[in-house]
């Protein structure tokens, strides 16, 4: 029992949040890419059990600039509208890893990951988190900074 408390430290120290709390309104559409490894659809089936309007696709109404940099390679600029959504969560997710040691009572898979939800009206970013964790850890989490970022009704 000695080594629990300097494991539970290091493994808690693999992530870093930023958010700012009661600023996701429940009632709007967010926006999520389809695909993804295993976060990013545990992500998008966890905000549609907590009664988010989730819009699932591709990015629409993209369009192109080409430009030639300095070095005379050709680039292109794309900006894309994603209709009515009111916030965008992107997911940047590594293939998950089966760690029965580190995670043999919390879901097996190992995530490593970036998340950001921005949110389209203020252009501002409310979560932006980098992490490793179990996945049901790493679910758990994602669940109480939801409860932080939604807006509290007050009645």
């Amino acid at each position: 029992m000695r080594y629990a408390l300097p494991l539970f430290l290091f493994l808690s120290a693999c992530n870093s949040v930023y958010l700012k709390p009661e600023t996701l309104d429940k009632t709007d559409v967010i926006y999520v890419d389809r695909g993804g490894y295993q976060m990013q659809h545990a992500i998008k089936q966890k905000l549609e059990e907590r009664g988010y309007n989730v819009t699932v696709g591709y990015k629409k109404s993209s369009t192109g600039t080409t430009y030639i940099s300095s070095d005379d390679v050709e680039s292109i600029i794309s900006a894309s509208d994603v209709g009515r959504a009111r916030y965008i969560i992107q997911i940047s997710e590594k293939s998950p890893r089966f760690a029965p040691i580190w995670c043999v009572f919390n879901g097996f898979w190992w995530w490593r990951f970036n998340i950001s939800i921005a949110d389209n009206k203020t252009g501002q970013e409310i979560l932006g988190w980098s992490g490793r964790a179990c996945q049901n850890s790493s679910l758990r989490m994602l669940d109480n900074m939801l409860d932080q970022l939604e807006i509290k009704k007050t009645e």
